[in-house]
């Protein structure tokens, strides 16, 4: 299946503007953090603090809702889902 990445500031800098990652059916939101992190270098240190965990200030979305309202990093992908990776959204 392809899931549709889209990052923004820092992780756009690590990850590029739009990308889209194979995955195996029935793969999860951490199964595609795992992947990214693999094949992309820094994005580990962005994403996770040292006890592995993802960063407090991190969001992750999808389909445009905060994947929390779903399962968390458990959260089941389908083929043509779109990912979200945010930092933390302060306004001015």
């Amino acid at each position: 299946m392809i899931v549709h990445i889209k990052a923004f500031a820092n992780f756009r800098e690590i990850l590029g503007r739009d990308i889209q990652v194979e995955l195996d059916d029935g793969s999860r939101v951490m199964d595609l953090l795992d992947s990214l992190c693999l094949s992309q270098q820094g994005l580990k240190s962005a994403l996770f603090d040292e006890s592995g965990k993802v960063r407090d200030y991190v969001i992750l979305m999808k389909n445009r809702k905060d994947i929390d309202s779903f399962q968390g990093l458990e959260t089941t992908l389908s083929d043509g889902d779109e990912v979200a990776i945010l930092p933390p959204i302060a306004g001015g």
